[in-house]
């Protein structure tokens, strides 16, 4: 069985620290983290943990594998030190603060024969799986433009702002479903409680297909909302998170324009047809997408959000950035 160390145990870290102990396809041997009290919490939960405060004495212990979740601007550096210590390395979202240094990761990894994987946990949730099905399938027909809104109040980061906490998961979501990289991207922002830091943000990309996509993301929301549209030329989907039971609805609804009989006017014939919900596994995301780094580990098969994905979401991110637009509260 594979040895799995983990490297950052704090907001996110409990959560892969529960999965690891839980998984029949690994061993959850040690963990590491800069606060000697997250460590303590940890492998007294876990008594078969070994608990570190140096990263380096995690890596050079028996680890094969390790799980990153400390702060984005880490990332890279310490993905590149676990790569050149010949360790699977699985990094949270997102892979780097930059494509350059997550091209840079894709590279090494292959070079020295590792697996490398982005955290990008909703590709692996049955209901975005779901989605991704019916788009492929021709069931929505030609996908006409997507809307996105992740909304909530907090968790203000301090390290990144909303886009690069919030939009990496629908940025992730987009290239999965659509298989295309975006031509034309911008980004419209305000920071409203803290300087130089959006807390609220509307991405918007375009893409070679001729789908839309927009972005919605925010800290500073009055309810949580996680609800994603998606707009075919035969059906439309509407995928909410946060349905406890119904994530998926299809609604078989469109409109057709139909040519005039005469010298007359065209006509739009609406469609109302049915709304159909259909049934998804019940499967814990972080668990399937833990299980699959191992499965990878273990077969020598990329993952699904490997470094090349991983890289693709930041340089998509980086696009709409590059075209940002700072609203300024203009005081007269």
């Amino acid at each position: 069985m594979i040895n799995v160390g983990l490297i950052g145990l704090g907001y996110w870290g409990p959560n892969l620290a529960r999965v690891l102990s839980a998984s029949d396809h690994c061993n959850f041997t040690a963990c590491c983290d800069l606060d000697a009290d997250r460590v303590q919490t940890i492998t007294r939960r876990y008594p078969a943990v070994r608990g570190f405060n140096d990263v380096d004495a995690l890596l050079n212990s028996d680890v094969d594998a390790v799980l990153i979740a400390t702060n984005i601007s880490s990332h890279y550096e310490l993905a590149r030190r676990a790569l050149a210590l010949h360790k699977h390395v699985f990094v949270e979202k997102p892979l780097a603060d930059s494509s350059t240094k997550a091209d840079m990761l894709t590279r090494l990894a292959r070079d020295v024969g590792r697996t490398l994987m982005a955290g990008h946990t909703f590709i692996y949730s049955p209901a975005v799986i779901k989605v991704k099905e019916l788009i492929d399938s021709g069931q929505l027909g030609e996908v006409r433009y997507i809307s996105i809104s992740r909304v909530n109040l907090g968790l203000y980061q301090q390290d990144v702002d909303v886009v690069w906490d919030l939009s990496v998961h629908d940025v992730s979501i987009l290239l999965y479903w659509l298989d295309e990289y975006p031509v034309q991207a911008h980004c419209f922002g305000r920071s409203c409680l803290r300087n130089e830091k959006y807390d609220v943000a509307f991405l918007g990309f375009r893409f070679p297909s001729g789908t839309l996509a927009q972005c919605e993301v925010s800290w500073l929301a009055p309810q949580k909302m996680r609800r994603t549209c998606v707009v075919g030329s035969e059906k439309m989907v509407v995928y909410d998170d946060m349905e406890p039971s119904e994530k998926i609805k299809i609604y078989e609804r469109g409109v057709t324009l139909r040519p005039p009989s005469d010298f007359g006017e065209f006509q739009l014939t609406y469609r109302m047809g049915d709304v159909i919900s259909p049934n998804l596994a019940n499967v814990e995301p972080l668990a399937a997408e833990i299980d699959h780094f191992i499965q990878c580990i273990e077969s020598g098969k990329p993952p699904i959000t490997d470094g090349v994905f991983g890289s693709k979401v930041v340089g998509a991110i980086e696009m709409a950035v590059a075209e940002r637009h700072w609203y300024e509260e203009v005081t007269v």
